[in-house]
C-alpha cells in the first residue's frame, strides 16, 4: 500500500528527474516553514559504506524531532545505487535498503522524497518502491521530446521571452533536444535579449547556440539545404576553420539527404502534406504501414525516417518543395562522388571539394 508521505521519482535523464523531485519538494515547503525542518541529502555513492551512510543520515533526520515539533521534509537527491552497477548490485547495498523499509513504511509526519538516476527497473528495491510509495517514472510519464518542449517553454516564460514560430524546433535540432542544455541556452538567449524581452528567433539561435551532439555541423548543413549559396560557402569556411575535416560534414549532408528522399517519397504518395504539420501520431501511423521495409531494431538511424524526432522532420518537410525526388537522388550520387574525391586527394583539397559540390548542386 502506497505511503502518502513517501515520494519516489526515477528515470533515465538526471535533469528531468531532479526537476520533478524539486517540484515535489517545493510543493511541501509550506508545511515545513522552519529551515531546520528541511534537509537535502546527496544520494551519490561510490562505495557500499556510502550507501549505508546516506540511508542512515536520512533515517536519523526523520527520527529527530524538529525544534518546533512535527516531522521533517527530507530529500535524498540523485541516488545512484538503484541499478546494476558494482555498488548497486552489492549485497551490502541491498541489505542497507532492506533495513530502511520499516522506517519508510511508517514516516508519520515526515515527508521523504527519493530521486534516483540511473536506475534498473528490475532491482528488487525498485519493485518494492512501486507498491509502497507515491511512485513516478519520468521516462514512462513523459517522452524526452515532450519534456524538452515543456521545460524550455517554462524557462522562456519565466524569463519573459517567447519563441518565434519554428524556433523551438530549431533549437531542439541544434542541441539534440537535450533538456538541460535547452534550459541553459534559453536563459542565455533571454539574457542576450535583455530586460525588454522579445522573440527568440532561428537567426538568434544560429548565432548564439553552439552545435551539440547530433547538431554537429548544423550550420553548414542548414545552409546547404536552404539553397542559399552565399550562406553555404561562408558556413563551409567556418566549418573548416573549426573542424578541419570534411568527412563528418559530408556524412551529415548525406544523412539529411536520406531523410529528405524518404519525406519526398511520402509527399509524392500523398501520405503527408508538405504545407502541413507532421504530428507524432501521424508519423507513427505511417511508420506502422511501412514497417516491413525497415529493420526492427528500433535504433535511431537516417536510413529509417520513422526513427527520427517528429519535430526535426517537421522542420525538414517544407524543404521537399524545393527538391523533387530525382534531384535528391542525383544529389546523393554527387555526395558519394565527393566522398570518393576526398579519399583520392590530399586533405588540403577538402574545402575546395565541398565548395565545388555546393556550387555545382545549388546552381543547377
Amino acid at each position: 500500500m502506497a505511503n502518502g508521505g513517501f515520494f519516489v521519482v526515477l528515470g533515465d535523464d538526471d535533469f528531468l528527474v531532479r526537476q520533478r523531485a524539486k517540484e515535489i519538494f517545493e510543493e511541501h515547503i509550506d508545511q515545513f516553514p522552519d529551515d531546520l525542518s528541511r534537509e537535502q541529502i546527496d544520494g551519490r555513492a561510490d562505495r557500499v559504506d556510502e550507501v549505508e551512510r546516506i540511508l542512515n543520515e536520512a533515517r536519523t533526520a526523520g527520527q529527530t524531532l524538529s525544534l518546533f515539533g512535527g516531522g521533517k521534509l527530507i530529500w535524498i537527491n540523485e541516488a545512484n545505487f538503484l541499478n546494476q552497477t558494482k555498488v548497486g548490485a552489492a549485497q551490502g547495498s541491498k541489505n542497507a535498503l532492506d533495513s530502511m523499509k520499516p522506517f519508510l513504511g511508517n514516516l508519520g509526519d515526515t515527508v521523504l522524497i527519493l530521486s534516483a538516476c540511473p536506475v534498473h527497473r528490475g532491482h528488487s528495491f525498485v519493485k518494492w518502491l512501486q507498491k509502497n510509495s507515491t511512485y513516478e517514472d519520468v521516462a514512462k510519464q513523459e517522452k524526452e521530446d515532450v519534456a524538452f518542449r515543456r521545460l524550455v517553454q517554462e524557462t522562456a516564460q519565466a524569463c519573459e521571452v517567447t519563441f518565434a514560430s519554428g524556433a523551438l524546433e530549431f533549437l531542439a535540432g541544434k542541441i539534440g533536444a537535450h533538456s538541460r542544455l535547452g534550459v541553459e541556452e534559453t536563459k542565455k538567449l533571454a539574457s542576450y535579449l535583455g530586460e525588454e524581452g522579445g522573440d527568440i528567433t532561428e537567426e538568434l539561435i544560429m548565432q548564439l547556440v553552439p552545435d551539440f551532439g547530433e547538431g554537429d555541423f548544423f550550420e553548414a548543413t542548414e545552409a546547404f539545404f536552404s539553397g542559399n549559396l552565399k550562406w553555404t560557402l561562408e558556413a563551409i569556411d567556418r566549418h573548416f576553420f573549426h573542424a578541419k575535416d570534411a568527412r563528418p560534414l559530408l556524412s551529415n549532408l548525406q544523412n539529411r539527404n536520406r531523410l529528405l528522399i524518404q519525406l519526398r517519397v511520402l509527399v509524392d504518395g500523398k501520405e503527408i502534406d508538405p504545407n502541413g504539420r507532421l504530428g507524432k501520431d501521424q508519423l507513427e501511423r505511417i511508420g506502422q504501414k511501412h514497417a516491413h521495409h525497415f529493420s526492427g531494431s528500433g535504433d535511431k538511424t537516417t536510413l529509417n525516417l520513422f526513427s527520427q524526432n517528429p519535430w526535426f522532420l517537421g522542420r525538414l518537410l517544407p524543404l521537399t518543395k524545393n527538391f523533387n525526388t530525382r534531384r535528391l537522388i542525383d544529389l546523393q550520387a554527387d555526395l558519394i562522388g565527393a566522398f570518393e574525391k576526398l579519399l583520392s586527394q590530399g586533405k588540403e583539397e577538402q574545402p575546395n571539394i565541398i565548395k565545388d559540390l555546393a556550387i555545382r548542386t545549388l546552381t543547377k
